[in-house]
């Protein structure tokens, strides 16, 4: 499995997903795009499709749609792959559309958690959805996964169901779910689904497949990396495994003196509030054994000839020591063969403190050379089952990201959504889809390890990139063959902008570290951070025929650039096309504390290189940018510094992203419990500035904060007024340039439609900025003429 210039920096200890024999169907070729009707299928003289994936996405054959990527993966291993794409979900009917499916159905929500493409931060329905034609809502049910895997069963009882996608990945485990409020089940168990893939998934999918093929029952498909499932409690399969209890936070109990059993109890004597004699005289016995051991362990201060007045105040108050026996070596099992047992999910349902213990515990295990198995029961007594969650896949070697990237994608939508003229950027346009149309991702994962952000849960915190050859082809695909192309493209990135090739410099580090990101709170020294490889893609694909400029859409890592000014030089002078986005998120170092986030003085060390790079070629360019509100950790006061810091450099926020609690992210486990999951969790804290969290809830509360951040906006200055005087700060209210806001009040409709809403805001003025995380383009919804006049 090697390719001409394999980039990966360590041998990955997993079967290539190319060395399999392909399954006897490849006979029949490979398709335009993968037939999502009974006459397309007749077309490609197909009886009947292996493989049947489901989508809340509309069918666009290109590799950053998650149900292309899989479709052509198991294309090229032989299967003949279907797609039902956004279904009718009131009945069964639309999934019999291709027939039974020979081995197993595919279902995933789409490449956006069903829940966050429906419904706003603050919990209102949107009216659009960018993966559907014609920016249509409503395309698809809440809970996608779920109902989809119903719909499956009852359409085909008999056929496995093989969950993927983002959705199902981000609810692997007992999870909070903000919409209702409360912890849910595993969505193993909620979807009665076979078998779940979380991650990206083509190194599971492709093994599943084989075996499936090979008649192996899904049941027993146990042993893949990736995977999770439900055993039954005592199942012979879960033999062999070695258990590590964490069901409880470290927390010692109360130790009671040992009373003689054959002892009676005077209850006569408690009644008249009296001890029992027979009781003092066991409590006794036991101090006089304590003051004996206590004596004979001298402490070690002693020993070391330290002064020891203060330890020897009482017998009672003198320190054990714990001292190793050399004679006894314990040997770890190993950790192939272990598997930590998670708090139930009854039991984090009920304590907030558990929740955030088994979240914490989660993130532990996410690195693919370390990370040991998890176990979490649900239910009770003779319904009790287990969901277990087999280590994170192996990441793919560069050779295997090539295979996957180079498969042949139509890098259109399908032909069903075409208009009248045959295209697709008319009524029935794709949002999602235009945003990629010019676009190359060129890595995957993140190793930053935000935590709002579920990027790292999802892909990993391993670096997965293409070789430099890869990314050349797809770029002048795009320039021959992609309809529309004018010789720009928009982006050269991935996750991040400027991870290409980056990761640990030794394999052993790598394969032993449990740091949640390596960029926080410093960059650390055994992160390879040369930018040199990416410089190279840059200069070569700008000097491709036809190339007129490459763009760089993806968030700027800008404490990692700062590390190679030759880098920011080439970036700012030749890939910024006015404006780059950046992501400080805070200026104030609670939050950023939480969100593990750099300060805001590596934003103004960036800064400082950027205008300067811009300057020495004469360009007028500008930084964008994001901040968020209410996230955990997140006072009134920090707020408020943030708004006093964007109007002393100039800035207007137009589009305001609040905190959005997506499950299993680190964030979120702040959120619901009021505990610093980056800390150990302690039943009893010992530092409670430190290991709690200030949450940010309630509509009042998160109205404040988003006010905060659009201090200009007339409809925020009563509420941002009523703040400042209850924090002591009405020195901010009135009419000079140092004022927050003024003492005056404009006749205002009170409302506000965000841009989101819009979702039709022209390239920002300069002073302004967008804080959208969504990354959604911005979209044409009527003539961008002069305003008309107000009747």
């Amino acid at each position: 499995m090697n390719a001409p210039v394999d980039v990966s920096f360590f041998a990955r200890a997993a079967k290539p997903i190319t060395s399999y024999r392909r399954y006897w169907a490849h006979r029949f070729g490979t398709a335009k795009f993968l037939p999502t009707s009974r006459e397309e299928m007749a077309q490609l003289g197909w009886d009947s499709c292996d493989i049947v994936i489901i989508s809340g996405d509309a069918y666009v054959d290109h590799p950053s749609f998650g149900m292309a990527v899989i479709g052509r993966v198991l294309e090229a291993q032989g299967f003949r792959v279907g797609i039902i794409a956004q279904p009718d979900w009131t009945s069964a009917e639309p999934f019999k559309a291709l027939g039974r499916p020979n081995l197993f159905w595919g279902v995933t929500a789409g490449n956006m958690d069903s829940m966050i493409n429906r419904y706003t931060a603050d919990r209102k329905i949107r009216s659009d959805d960018a993966y559907t034609p014609g920016d249509a809502g409503g395309a698809r049910p809440d809970r996608a996964a779920i109902v989809y895997s119903q719909r499956c069963r009852e359409a085909f009882p008999e056929v496995p169901i093989v969950l993927g996608g983002i959705e199902g990945s981000l609810r692997r485990i007992a999870h909070y779910d903000y919409w209702s409020d409360k912890v849910r089940r595993s969505i193993v168990l909620d979807s009665k689904c076979d078998l779940l893939l979380y991650g990206n998934a083509e190194r599971a999918i492709v093994e599943v497949a084989h075996r499936i093929a090979a008649r192996e029952p899904v049941h027993r498909i146990t042993d893949v990396r990736g995977t999770a499932f439900v055993r039954r409690q005592g199942d012979e399969s879960a033999r062999g495994w070695f258990e590590i209890d964490s069901t409880e936070v470290d927390q010692p109990g109360r130790v009671d003196a040992h009373v003689n059993p054959y002892l009676m109890v005077s209850e006569q004597a408690k009644a008249q509030g009296q001890s029992c004699a027979r009781e003092d005289e066991a409590q006794a016995a036991a101090d006089a054994a304590n003051a004996r051991h206590t004596v004979q362990a001298e402490p070690v201060e002693a020993r070391s000839g330290a002064s020891t007045g203060s330890a020897r105040t009482g017998v009672g108050e003198q320190p054990i020591h714990f001292v190793a026996n050399p004679a006894v070596r314990l040997k770890a099992p190993p950790r192939d063969r272990t598997v930590i047992r998670l708090p139930s999910y009854e039991q984090v349902r009920a304590d907030p403190v558990l929740y955030a213990h088994a979240n914490r515990v989660l993130h532990l295990e996410t690195n693919p050379g370390n990370a040991r198995a998890l176990v979490q029961a649900h239910g009770e007594g003779a319904t009790a089952r287990d969901v277990w969650i087999n280590p994170p896949p192996i990441p793919l070697t560069t050779a295997e990201m090539d295979h996957v990237f180079d498969l042949p994608y139509a890098r259109s939508p399908h032909p069903r959504y075409a208009d009248e003229h045959g295209r697709h950027d008319g009524a029935t346009k794709i949002p999602a889809w235009e945003m990629i149309r010019f676009s190359v991702n060129i890595m995957r994962g993140c190793f930053g390890g935000c935590t709002f952000c579920s990027i790292t849960e999802h892909e990993g915190r391993i670096i997965q990139s293409r070789s430099e050859d890869s990314i050349i082809r797809e770029v002048e695909e795009i320039r021959d063959k992609v309809e529309g192309f004018t010789g720009i493209v928009s982006d050269l990135g991935g996750p991040t902008a400027n991870m290409y090739r980056l990761g640990c410099k030794s394999p052993e580090i790598e394969a032993a570290c449990r740091k949640p990101s390596c960029v926080y709170p410093g960059i650390c020294q055994n992160l390879h951070t040369d930018h040199g490889p990416l410089i190279r893609i840059y200069r070569r694909a700008r000097g491709l025929k036809g190339i007129k400029k490459i763009l760089i859409g993806s968030g700027l890592r800008y404490d990692l650039a700062v590390k190679s000014p030759e880098y920011v030089k080439e970036l700012v002078q030749h890939h910024v096309g006015g404006y780059l986005k950046i992501a400080p998120e805070h200026t104030e170092q609670g939050p950023l504390s939480k969100m593990m986030k750099p300060g805001i003085g590596s934003y103004d060390r960036f800064k400082r290189m950027f205008e300067q790079a811009s300057a020495e070629v004469g360009k007028k360019q500008y930084l964008i940018p994001y901040f968020i509100a209410a996230h955990p950790g997140t006072r009134d006061e920090d707020m408020m510094n943030l708004a006093v810091w964007l109007k002393r450099n100039g800035f207007r926020a137009d589009q305001v992203q609040t905190f959005y609690p997506s499950p299993m992210a680190t964030a979120t486990a702040m959120y619901h419990s009021g505990r610093n999951t980056l800390t150990k969790v302690r039943r009893e804290m010992r530092d409670v500035e430190e290991e709690s969290v200030d949450v940010v809830r309630g509509e009042k509360r998160r109205r404040l904060h988003k006010a905060f951040l659009r201090y200009h906006d007339p409809n925020n200055w009563p509420l941002l007024r009523e703040a400042l005087k209850s924090m002591g700060r009405a020195d901010l209210i009135g009419n000079g340039k140092q004022h927050l806001i003024p003492s005056f009040q404009p006749a205002t409709d009170g409302g506000y439609q965000s841009a989101r809403r819009k979702n039709s805001t022209p390239a920002p003025r300069k002073g302004t900025l967008l804080t959208q995380h969504t990354g959604l383009p911005p979209r044409q919804t009527g003539g961008q003429g002069k305003p008309r006049r107000k009747p």
